[in-house]
């Protein structure tokens, strides 16, 4: 093979490559991608174990003031438990690695999830960023919704009031809950992306 089309296959090669791994991101009006995590309570969790559902996924850390707004108020665990009575799927992961903030091993997370009274399907520990960085989470919270087809409904903040003060949530449009009313009832999601907020993801 001539040095010219050896590296006019390794172009090509490179392009396919790319496409493969474009193809792997999470993107809103598309399939989302497939995952397996090992929970706080030492079950795996793959997401195409829940086809034919709608499922939430919450990007966690207990240690982030944006994070304890929406639990210290009992915001998200209301939130978790009226649609996962609904037979929703909520998902919440952990991404920080350890060392970093919002890292703690399973057994003080266990502690936490009771402490918090949260109304979860299971908390996934992805300490090292793989999925998180597939799903270009990068606050804590920063939420998805994904359809029973699994396309990718919703991504993005809770809510429309980035602040850690707790009065502000009666205020604000949860984003999150105005997708899956929308979805469950047959309607189109009105906001499908928006500006996530809170403490950075702790890569």
């Amino acid at each position: 093979m001539t040095r010219v089309r050896t590296k006019v296959v390794l172009f090509f090669l490179f392009l396919f490559l790319i496409n493969i791994n474009a193809s792997d991101k999470a993107e809103v009006g598309k399939a989302a991608p497939d995952f397996n995590l090992t929970g706080s309570d030492g079950q795996y969790y793959a997401l195409s174990n829940y086809k034919d559902k709608f499922i939430v996924l919450e990007w966690n850390n207990f240690d982030c003031p944006f994070v304890k707004k929406h639990y210290d108020s009992k915001n998200m665990q209301t939130l978790q438990k009226k649609y996962t009575d609904k037979g929703v799927i909520w998902l919440t992961i952990n991404s920080s690695a350890k060392g970093k903030q919002g890292f703690y091993p399973p057994y003080k997370l266990n502690n936490k999830i009771k402490e918090y009274e949260a109304n979860i399907t299971g908390y996934l520990l992805d300490n090292g960023g793989t999925v998180g960085k597939k799903y270009g989470a990068k606050t804590t919270p920063h939420m998805y919704v994904i359809n029973p087809e699994g396309i990718l409904i919703y991504a993005g903040g809770i809510d429309d009031i980035p602040s850690t003060d707790i009065d502000d949530i009666k205020k604000a449009k949860n984003y999150v809950s105005a997708a899956l009313d929308a979805a469950m009832e047959g309607k189109p999601v009105e906001v499908k992306t928006s500006q996530p907020y809170g403490c950075s993801v702790k890569y």
